[in-house]
């Protein structure tokens, strides 16, 4: 842990619920925090997500994550306990064993992770998430008030978040929202076209989603123009990031699989 800057206060405040560290083992992590990692204390082992706690996204998001846990199990691994001091704020889980699920063409876990997201689907909206409105993509829409619902969403659709193994588990709720029930059924789409799969064959995927087969064309089509304007803005601004590229390039095909706008500035 002394090679891992700063952190000798998180241990300091994860000590009440941990007891002594005993190692960190430090996994990949995305942009919602500033460390992940499995952590062996005197009283046993946890997967932990720190963030500083300063002002902003990274805070809110790992708040988030600890108010919407309890409603979200066990379709999420369980927070046991949080942390929080004036340097550091972090949430402990329970230790899932699994794989990470595999999106291509033909694969056998495409009908678990169909499954997964209708269990998902078909949590109803807690109170805790009444104001939580997504509008993430609404700059990147004329109408975003197609985006709009009353289904909880879990929005973070990705092959790493979807761990299989004796049961199957959505992890890393980063930011829940409130919103039109197919846009998680939505973002797989996309998932699955970045993954190899024609537009066509993922449409087909997430047509096993009520929230799907529900929804109106005119949402569908709004958010797949959303989200090509968005990622190709992404894209442009950032281009030494390849998962951006790619992001874009899926988008932009589902785009004009529904013949909406794929580049076109708005």
């Amino acid at each position: 842990m002394s090679d891992l800057p700063g952190l000798a206060g998180l241990a300091e405040a994860m000590y009440p619920h941990i007891g002594a560290l005993v190692a960190v083992e430090p996994t990949e992590h995305g942009f919602s925090s500033d460390l992940t990692a499995f952590v062996t204390g005197e009283k046993g082992v946890w997967f932990v997500k720190a963030v500083r706690n300063r002002p902003g996204g990274r805070r809110d998001s790992l708040i988030r994550e600890g108010l919407i846990n309890s409603w979200v199990h066990p379709i999420s691994p369980a927070v046991q306990w949080q942390a929080e001091d004036p340097e550091w704020i972090a949430l402990g889980f329970e230790i899932v064993r699994g794989r990470h699920a595999d999106l291509t063409a033909g694969s056998d876990d495409l009908p678990t992770v169909v499954e997964v997201l209708n269990r998902i689907g078909g949590l109803p909206l807690p109170e805790v998430a009444v104001d939580w409105h997504e509008t993430r993509w609404d700059r990147y829409t004329d109408r975003p008030e197609l985006l709009r619902g009353d289904a909880l969403l879990y929005t973070d659709i990705h092959w790493s978040n979807i761990i299989i193994g004796e049961r199957t588990w959505a992890v890393d709720w980063a930011w829940p929202t409130r919103g039109a029930a197919v846009i998680d059924p939505a973002l797989l789409v996309i998932q699955l076209i970045a993954a190899g799969h024609s537009p066509e064959q993922a449409e087909e995927w997430a047509s096993g989603c009520p929230a799907w087969k529900d929804a109106d064309s005119e949402v569908i089509d709004a958010f797949a123009a959303a989200n090509a304007f968005m990622y190709r803005t992404l894209a442009d601004r950032r281009p030494d990031e390849p998962w951006l590229s790619a992001m874009a390039t899926a988008t932009r095909t589902w785009a004009h699989h529904r013949a909406v706008p794929g580049d076109e500035a708005r």
